[in-house]
């Protein structure tokens, strides 16, 4: 199966074409953004909505105070362009949005007129984001806001990884394949468990363990795919996986 970008194109040789990935199409836009550095942006946002909402609330924010100030801090990031001024040469987009976050927060300063200045305008539906979902920020968690915002950045980049495994094997008609097998990406096959899979999908217990090889293969490059898509170069793709291990064990 070929190796591709996060943005659906090919990843020659194992390595990125960096002049592609979402951010950089962005950070190349300047003062006078495309449709497709729109897009390009809008779609780095939609990733980032839940770990920026999650910052917010640990903050001590109510529930709906950070869901609104959420909205509005995207509104006006892509109403005013900010990422125009980003130096290309620092162009990690988490380091960038957590810092422009940061700064949006220390100019509020009426937090209950919120959802008012934010004009109403909803740029992401909610309805993505389950309740379970926003259980798991709750006081509960002895997480700092930016740790809990690393945490919850490194979880949606293996989600959407996920999904985009997912699609690729439903396109390939192997549904079954990536229901019986997804658990095996992330914990390790106790005994008899590959010639139970083999025996429901009719299969040899040699042929379940190659299959698992090749989705755990397909998964580590997708989440590459999609950690590169928000930095700028090789080596902060490197280091960006790096700190996505360590984010997911604080």
């Amino acid at each position: 199966m070929a190796n591709t970008e996060a943005n659906g194109e090919p990843i020659r040789g194992g390595s990125p074409v960096f002049a592609t990935t979402h951010w950089s199409v962005v950070l190349k836009a300047g003062g006078e953004p495309s449709s497709t550095a729109v897009a390009a942006l809008e779609k780095l946002c939609r990733t980032y909505w839940f770990p920026l909402y999650a910052f917010i609330r640990r903050k001590g924010l109510g529930e709906e105070d950070a869901k609104d100030l959420t909205q509005q801090f995207f509104t006006r990031l892509l109403e005013r362009n900010d990422f125009r001024a980003v130096d290309a040469r620092r162009g990690k987009f988490r380091t960038f949005l957590l810092t422009a976050l940061t700064n949006f927060l220390s100019n509020e300063r009426d937090r209950a007129q919120a959802a008012k200045r934010g004009g109403g305008k909803i740029i992401f539906s909610l309805d993505a984001i389950s309740p379970e979902q926003f259980q798991l920020i709750e006081p509960s968690s002895n997480l700092s806001p930016d740790k809990l915002f690393d945490q919850r950045w490194a979880v949606k980049l293996l989600e959407a990884a996920m999904a985009r495994l997912q699609t690729e094997m439903i396109a390939a008609n192997r549904s079954s394949q990536y229901d019986e097998l997804k658990r095996f990406l992330t914990d390790e096959a106790d005994e008899g468990d590959y010639a139970g899979v083999a025996a429901r999908l009719g299969s040899t217990g040699q042929a379940i363990a190659v299959a698992v090889h090749r989705m755990r293969h397909r998964y580590r490059q997708l989440v590459r795919a999609e950690v590169a898509s928000t930095v700028s170069s090789p080596a902060e793709l490197e280091e960006e996986m790096r700190y996505l291990l360590a984010a997911l064990n604080p």
